[in-house]
């Protein structure tokens, strides 16, 4: 029974390991975010703008998003907070979509514009061929756990 005890709260202590280093992990090793003077001025150019919040369906107290997003035709701009976490990417979607299960029904159609690694606002540029206009909403997905993060309608 003994032995029995000590695997079990070993296996445990592991697995709380594992756990905050997923977690913590992406926070020591993300970039520095942008300056707010640097994210402020990039917004400038904005075409649309929408807003990251809490209250979104699929949202929780580990994914989660808050801040204005700005689109132009060569940025997206956020200015505001993610939950961390590992393996965030931005998509633009047709429609907009505010769980798990509504970006999992249009990510085929969704277009990535790329990988975000910063947690307090970040500037991504808007690969070439890619048409902001044609698309409403900000997506931030977890890749690595298929977890919706947040979504910002930005038209």
């Amino acid at each position: 029974m003994r032995n029995l005890i000590l695997v079990g709260t070993h296996a445990a202590v592991l697995g709380l390991g594992f756990a905050l280093g997923v977690y913590l992990l992406p926070i020591l090793t993300a970039p520095d975010a942008p300056d707010r003077e640097v994210l402020a001025a990039s917004a400038e150019a904005a075409l649309f703008k929408g807003e990251f919040t809490r209250d979104l369906n699929g949202s929780d107290f580990l994914h989660w998003g808050e801040g204005a997003v700005s689109v132009s035709a060569s940025q997206i701009v956020h200015e505001g907070r993610l939950a961390p976490g590992p393996d965030y990417r931005l998509y633009l979607t047709g429609e907009f979509v505010e769980d798990e299960a509504g970006f999992n029904a249009v990510k085929s159609s969704a277009v990535q514009v790329g990988n975000v690694a910063t947690f307090d606002g970040f500037i991504l540029d808007v690969p070439a061929g890619i048409d902001v206009g044609a698309y409403t909403t900000v997506v931030i997905w977890c890749e690595a756990f298929g977890e919706f993060i947040t979504a910002a309608q930005y038209r």
